[in-house]
């Protein structure tokens, strides 16, 4: 009769395919958090420098600005402000610039001074107009990054004794070459884990034709 050996395959190690694509999973979230700038955010704090503006502020100590967006009210600690022809104090992109109560920093018309205490009042001429609110986000889980230097402010809680420096603006806090390091790190890494992924899938593939026939 005919004789019908079946052909020696090697196991199948089940256990590390799943771990590799579960390791592919979370490297792949990683890097989708890093190219939609949506992960949760760590904040150490730029270097300040000297601006040229009375309107320029910065944050001595934790905290941040608070702006009205029309998405929804947002923290930053970039303090580039200036006056809106309303007379209202906003951020770079028209944004209104929200005192500890949550509301917009108005200055009357024709001020020819205006001042900005360490504790964030604002004076117009001499005179108090206002409060500038700095804000602080107890749960850092809350601190999502929705784009350029705006973060989340659910949760935000006014500080009591901030400390405000004016005529000063934070710099940057990013190393650009540190980001291209870590986006090129998590993409080698992905690369690498579908490599494996995808040997594994051909094996599979060939043993269920082997076992098929």
């Amino acid at each position: 009769g005919v004789v019908v050996e079946r052909a020696r395959l090697a196991p199948i190690d089940l256990v590390a395919v799943l771990g590799a694509e579960q390791r592919i999973l979370r490297l792949a979230a990683a890097l989708l958090a890093l190219r939609a700038g949506g992960d949760q955010t760590a904040t150490p704090f730029g270097q300040q420098r000297g601006g040229e503006r009375d309107r320029d502020l910065a944050l001595e100590r934790e905290g941040f600005f608070m702006v009205q967006t029309p998405q929804g009210n947002r923290l930053t600690r970039a303090g580039a402000f200036m006056m809106s022809p309303e007379g209202e104090l906003v951020n770079a992109d028209g944004y209104r610039v929200l005192d500890e109560g949550g509301a917009p920093i108005a200055v009357p018309p024709g001020t020819r001074s205006l001042g900005v205490g360490p504790d964030g009042t604002l004076s117009a001429d001499g005179q108090p107009v206002g409060r500038v609110g700095v804000f602080e986000q107890p749960d850092r889980a809350l601190l999502r990054h929705f784009g350029g230097t705006l973060f989340a402010a659910d949760g935000a809680q006014p500080i009591a004794d901030p400390l405000v420096r004016q005529g000063f603006l934070e710099e940057s806090n990013v190393n650009p070459v540190l980001e291209i390091a870590r986006m090129i790190e998590v993409q080698r890494a992905y690369e690498l884990g579908q490599s494996f992924l995808d040997g594994e899938d051909q094996r599979i593939r060939a043993v269920i034709t082997a076992t098929t026939r």
